[in-house]
């Protein structure tokens, strides 16, 4: 896999280096001091992956990753020293289309390295999304045996489910910034994100929206004018209880959390007819899901090919036949204020698959 390391610290190239040397198949393909430079060389010579820096002279790696996407579009990871502190430029160059972020590895002392692992991990991870791993196949999301459940409909909430990836933090900004603040129905957001950015997310998110968005936790439950977000590095899952729960299995699935494990979970056990939200992402992780949700009556919605950042998740949903309509955010965020005013005052919601039913 060839890589590239866009970086103005002599020493931070040097780790970055010596930690690729140490993988057989892991190639440095060239290395940028800035941005600017990172943008040109990608023009010429697309790596399979960038490991990118935040803070660099000329164009930071933010813009730099916002001008490659658009231009030369590659797998990014944010490679930066104290992310964490970071959390606003990070969700911002996720926004853009970086895929995830790591601290950088340090150089110790007569030149050992130190937190070299927490990379490799990533990079294992994101090689295999790429096809680039030696793995050759990626397991698929565990199913169950889907029964109905006789709790009453009226006890549950309404519901819109999300589920996003690469460029989801945008996506979400835009959606949930539309939502009123007596919104009606509770949210659950299932986005492609270490469990170390999902605090920060939660934090990011609830400047963006009057809303309160919370870590979904174990046990909790969904309710109205809350938004829970997925926030550990398993899946997160609905039990039979309609209490929230986080299972390892799949455990040899790339993408932690995974949207197809929360969608089928609510279409195996949540008994009411609500809505899905498939947004930008690599991969095909969700439309499965989305696809089971729409045959049990859902109303499915996939963001569109323009203003996907990673038209991924939502084309392999659209190529299921998964998604009721295909919109951008903004009209995403539209349609969930007018499906739960029509819910609101009794209406039966505008699902064309209903329409063609009663006909």
């Amino acid at each position: 896999m060839r890589i590239a390391i866009v970086n103005d610290m002599a020493m931070a190239v040097e780790a970055l280096k010596r930690v690729l040397l140490t993988v057989p198949g892991y190639e440095v393909a060239w290395v940028a001091r800035d941005g600017a430079d990172a943008i040109a060389h990608c023009a010429k010579d697309t790596p399979d992956l960038i490991l990118m820096d935040l803070f660099m002279p000329v164009i930071d790696g933010v813009e730099a990753t916002r001008q490659i996407m658009k231009q030369s579009p590659c797998v990014i990871l944010i490679v930066s020293a104290s992310v964490e502190k970071n959390a606003g430029k990070v969700f911002e160059a996720m926004g853009y289309g970086a895929r995830d972020a790591v601290n950088t590895p340090v150089l110790g002392i007569q030149g050992s390295l130190e937190s070299a692992q927490p990379l490799l991990t990533k990079i294992a991870i994101l090689s295999k999304l790429i096809g680039k791993s030696s793995q050759t196949s990626t397991p698929k999301p565990q199913t169950s045996n889907f029964t109905s459940f006789s709790t009453p409909s009226t006890l549950l909430p309404p519901l819109v489910a999300i589920g996003s990836s690469t460029g989801g933090p945008k996506a979400l900004a835009a959606i949930l910034s539309r939502l009123p603040a007596d919104f009606g129905a509770a949210i659950a957001i299932v986005q492609h994100v270490d469990m170390q950015f999902s605090a920060g997310l939660v934090d990011w998110l609830n400047q963006q929206t009057p809303l309160t968005v919370k870590l979904a936790t174990i046990g909790d439950r969904l309710e109205k004018g809350t938004v829970l977000v997925a926030g550990t590095n398993d899946h997160l899952s609905l039990r039979s209880d309609f209490t929230l729960h986080y299972t390892k299995e799949p455990i040899d699935y790339p993408y932690r959390p995974s949207v197809d494990v929360f969608f089928k979970s609510l279409a195996q056990y949540w008994n009411r007819k609500e809505t899905a939200v498939l947004l930008t992402g690599m991969g095909q992780d969700g439309a499965e899901g989305l696809s089971l949700l729409r045959s049990r009556g859902w109303h499915t919605i996939a963001q569109d090919e323009k203003s996907s950042v990673i038209y991924g998740m939502p084309k392999a949903a659209v190529q299921l036949n998964a998604a009721v309509e295909v919109l951008p955010p903004e009209a995403i965020a539209d349609r969930l204020v007018q499906r739960v005013m029509f819910k609101s005052l009794g209406i039966l919601n505008v699902n064309p698959d209903e329409a063609k039913r009663k006909k």
